[in-house]
């Protein structure tokens, strides 16, 4: 298996879940399933989800496979052996959605949002299911103002403007940077609290510049989409990840 040609798949639901939700059970990780998370939901669906809603929810989608692979252990080791993190967005709904679920991978509910991740596949050979999902054209936009942050808080360029997808790919990358740059006690800390994060954007370009430089997991983009090669996007900021330099290409 050639991790050098592996990506990690992504697909965010574009319809609103019924009701807030987070699907993650503090101190008990997710296990894979084939379908959405057990419970009842109430009322019909509604427009896409909300933009940070479906960022923070790729993030804990990419944690919550780092932190329990289960019967993807292989893929997922292959897949980050060489550092190269590729992971790409798509979106569905209805029974795009459903065909989905129905392929292995495990589903975040976060609030308005939810985001399957799936285990590690070939650039080259996508599930059908998963290869006929658009890429582009993701967009979403905040209705309302985010709540009060909590770290970790992955941080995002303020000059530089991205699609939806293409910034919860990024928020994907600045999780794992985060998540490998921290030691066993704090991992468990942060799985006690459900991997929970927060994104949001810099206030400006001076306070993002300010995080690039305090030792801290500094997503570079390698360039494929949008943003050109080199350009820091993203921040991860904790408390005990300061000094901690840690960077890589997306």
């Amino acid at each position: 298996m050639n991790a050098e040609l592996y990506v990690l798949p992504l697909v965010v639901r574009i319809e609103r879940a019924a009701a807030p939700h987070t699907s993650a059970d503090p101190g008990r990780p997710a296990g894979p399933d084939t379908g959405p998370p057990a419970g009842p939901r109430v009322g019909p669906r509604q427009g896409p989800p909300e933009r940070t809603d479906a960022l923070e929810a790729a993030a804990m989608a990419v944690l919550s496979l780092l932190d329990d692979p289960g019967e993807w252990t292989g893929e997922l080791h292959a897949w980050q052996s060489t550092g190269k993190i590729r992971k790409v967005v798509r979106r569905a709904r209805g029974a795009e959605w459903r065909r989905a679920l129905a392929l292995p991978g495990r589903t975040i509910e976060h609030r308005t949002a939810e985001v399957r991740v799936h285990p590690p596949v070939p650039l080259d050979d996508w599930p059908r299911d998963l290869a006929r999902l658009q890429v582009s054209g993701t967009e979403l936009t905040d209705t309302a103002a985010p709540g009060p942050a909590e770290p970790p808080i992955l941080w995002a360029n303020p000059a530089l403007e991205m699609s939806a997808g293409k910034a919860m790919a990024q928020a994907g990358h600045a999780a794992q940077l985060a998540w490998w740059a921290s030691d066993a006690d704090e991992r468990a800390a942060w799985r006690q609290r459900g991997l929970a994060v927060s994104v949001r954007t810099a206030g400006t370009q001076e306070d993002f510049d300010s995080l690039v430089t305090a030792g801290l997991p500094v997503v570079r983009d390698a360039g494929f989409t949008e943003i050109e090669p080199g350009s820091c996007t993203f921040v991860a900021d904790a408390p005990w990840l300061h000094g901690r330099v840690s960077s890589g290409g997306a």
